[in-house]
């Protein structure tokens, strides 16, 4: 088996011995329910792997703010779930949807209290640090969703302004897993901050794949409605290159598009993915997405650590930039 293959093995048996509490059900089965579905579970696998990559022996020492992370991200999808009106998660029902928004937002509290359970399992001499970046990190995420929410209301964002909003809501976490393995591996504060900012590259890559496949996958691999942004109008930076690149004779085409509902949901998506294609806005979204991803590699290249030990990594973030899903 590879190491990630092992690693994910070792957050799969954690995970499944979680034992919650039975009662009260409607606040517990949420969280089961979700903790079930087959996410990629990436940001707890990179915990173990900032451990490793920085030799700590004992990855028992880690497993614990591996887990904590996994229950902050899936906190932060359940909450997200619910302000974006997203009606599925990893192809299945959301919990809002499932239960009610009620029962979302306070199973998504309590799944937050459960990860700083978590965070308090971790060795007693690290809890005070991992508290720090772990505290930056949540709160930095919370920052991201409200400036998405604030872009909802605006006409037209810059690029950079998309960037940031995506470093903050989606990089930080990534970036912040790398970090609190190196943490409890007791890694430099530079080759802490050269791991943290792989992860965030590597983390504004990720996004920007994902909105390419929400527009460009398959409902089957991606777990997702497919189009389910461009439905909505979310500012994604194909919608944004697009808006950027428009030329006037279909400016107005473009805005009666934004204009259609949900009844024409099927069209809108259609007609918007023939002026994506028109704008080669895909191509102009992966060159982007390739800057960032060098950006990665380049500060993975510079942390000081034998090469071999950077391999799963290497391999991690290649298969992240190639996915499907």
């Amino acid at each position: 088996m590879y190491v990630n293959e092992i690693y994910a093995e070792k957050i799969s048996e954690r995970l499944a011995r979680r034992d919650l509490p039975k009662s009260p059900e409607n606040l517990y089965a949420p969280i089961d329910y979700i903790l079930n579905l087959s996410g990629k579970r990436i940001r707890p696998l990179l915990v173990l792997l900032g451990a490793d990559l920085f030799g700590l022996e004992n990855m028992e020492h880690a497993l614990p703010a591996s887990v904590a992370i996994e229950y902050f991200h899936n906190f932060s999808l359940i909450h997200d779930d619910i302000m974006d009106k997203a009606p599925l998660r990893r192809g299945q029902q959301t919990i809002h949807q499932k239960w009610n928004d009620n029962v979302a937002i306070l199973s998504g509290d309590a799944l937050l209290v459960k990860a700083y359970e978590q965070l308090a399992q971790c060795p007693p001499h690290l809890i005070p640090e991992l508290l720090r970046v772990f505290n930056r990190v949540a709160l930095e995420v919370c920052e991201g969703q409200q400036l998405d929410m604030d872009f909802e209301e605006l006409d037209h964002i810059r690029k950079e302004e998309y960037i940031e909003m995506i470093r903050l809501k989606t990089s930080v976490l990534i970036g912040g897993a790398l970090e609190m393995g190196a943490v409890i591996a007791e890694a430099s504060i530079e080759n802490r901050a050269k791991l943290y900012n792989f992860g965030v590259h590597l983390g504004i890559a990720f996004q920007l794949q994902d909105d390419i496949l929400d527009a460009f996958g398959s409902m089957e691999a991606f777990g997702k409605q497919i189009g389910g942004d461009i439905i909505v109008n979310k500012k994604t930076i194909l919608h944004i290159l697009l808006r950027d690149n428009l030329q006037e004779e279909d400016r107005s085409y473009f805005k009666n598009l934004l204009d259609l509902g949900e009844k024409e949901a099927d069209r809108k998506i259609a007609e918007m993915k023939s002026l994506y294609m028109k704008y080669a806005i895909q191509q102009r979204a992966d060159e982007i997405k390739q800057r960032y991803t060098q950006l990665a590699y380049s500060n993975l290249d510079a942390v000081e650590v034998a090469a071999a030990r950077k391999v799963a990594l290497y391999e991690l973030a290649d298969r992240l930039m190639h996915r499907k899903q």
